[in-house]
């Protein structure tokens, strides 16, 4: 299986670390090398070298967390439902993610430019993820044929855009059936 977070060395980690506490309590506004080099009890030159400014060590820390995430499918699952279930089980762990629930509530504009503006490396390591995976379920014959990198985005776009939505549609769709319907529409986006 290919590896699916960077190495952080232990400085890193420190850094990344008071990151993820300053996103969780102050959102991304909060996140500044000042704050940074407080929490993490390290100098600001510590930081700078490290990465280039707050909003890299934003990204960093946004991608650790991906990363932290697909960590939990140590495998690929190998049909069409197991790889439904297994998308649907990585966006439950991702809208209860500390940082990323705070970061949907709170500050749907950060998460918006930091996720939906441009596709970043948490983006492409979760493309990587799905595309390995519908490579495999296609295999049995359960996925459609096509190219499993197309079909990736698509759903990825479909599940970003249903957890982006999710805040605004509560009054109309309860979340049992917010989750049934997204299963039908990723399960129809794979049906052969």
């Amino acid at each position: 299986m290919e590896e699916r977070q960077p190495s952080w060395d232990a400085t890193q980690t420190r850094i990344l670390d008071a990151a993820d506490a300053l996103l969780t309590r102050r959102g991304v506004h909060g996140v500044t090398i000042a704050e940074l080099s407080r929490r993490a009890e390290l100098s600001r030159p510590t930081i700078y070298r490290n990465w280039s400014d707050a909003d890299d060590v934003v990204r960093a820390a946004l991608l650790r967390r991906v990363a932290g995430i697909l960590d939990a499918f140590p495998t690929h699952a190998s049909t069409r439902p197991a790889l439904v279930d297994d998308v649907l089980r990585f966006i439950s762990m991702f809208r209860t993610d500390p940082v990323y629930s705070r970061l949907l509530d709170d500050e749907p504009e950060a998460f918006t430019r930091y996720t939906l503006q441009r596709v970043g490396s948490s983006q492409r390591m979760i493309l990587r993820w799905l595309a390995t995976a519908i490579e495999t379920a296609q295999s049995d014959g359960s996925v459609r044929a096509g190219q499993p990198a197309e079909i990736a985005v698509m759903m990825l776009l479909i599940a970003q855009s249903a957890v982006l939505s999710h805040g605004t549609v509560t009054d109309l769709i309860s979340e049992s059936a917010w989750e049934r319907e997204l299963r039908a529409a990723l399960d129809g986006l794979l049906r052969p």
